[in-house]
């Protein structure tokens, strides 16, 4: 896909999420959050929902949490302008809560969609909810986050062959330094996989 068609596409459905009344929660938030980043990237990484931050200015990743990630990235010689990142779902939930299965089953679907428009050749989800839901469309189960956490899983979202590696969300971190360590271990992990 031409890179002005993905454009396009993106466009097109960034307006779809800014205008979502599927779910409840665009009623709290003060604006969507679609995600951000190059429409070429190898590299998708996604997380959970909007935070305070990233609601007031509608850009993923942009609180304290996506300050450390950001840091880690830059340790890693990854640069976030060379990914795209996004979440599972568009709008903050009221007080940071964990989305509701019926608010992800609502948003995914445009997730899905940003999948299909950058075709990522590597994905990694931030935390338990999206590393469920995507792992789930790959037909893999698991119990504690820690059980699949830095690992890569093959398979196939939408017709595009990914590596998916799992991880914890940078949120975790903040409160935990050995979810720091854990977290850095990873994406050393992930830059050996990149080109």
């Amino acid at each position: 896909m031409a890179i002005a068609g993905k454009d396009e596409l993106m466009q097109r459905l960034i307006a779809e999420i800014d205008n979502c009344r599927k779910c409840r929660l665009w009623r709290s938030a003060k604006k969507s959050v679609p995600g951000e980043g190059d429409l070429q990237a190898i590299l998708m990484l996604i997380g959970e929902a909007p935070g305070y931050w990233e609601d007031a200015e509608g850009k993923p990743f942009i609180g304290a949490a996506g300050r450390l990630l950001d840091r880690i990235l830059t340790e890693n010689r990854l640069e976030r302008k060379e990914i795209y990142i996004t979440n599972i779902v568009k709008h903050r939930p009221p007080m940071n809560r964990v989305p509701r299965a019926d608010e992800v089953e609502a948003c995914t679907p445009y997730l899905e969609r940003q999948i299909e428009i950058v075709k990522p050749r590597l994905i990694v989800t931030l935390g338990v909810q999206p590393t469920r839901y995507i792992l789930s469309k790959m037909k893999i189960k698991f119990k504690n986050i820690s059980e699949v956490r830095g690992r890569f899983y093959d398979g196939e979202l939408k017709g595009i062959q990914v590596k998916v590696m799992p991880t914890l969300h940078p949120a975790a971190a903040l409160y935990n330094p050995e979810y720091k360590t854990t977290i850095e271990k990873d994406v050393e992990k992930l830059r050996r996989k990149l080109p």
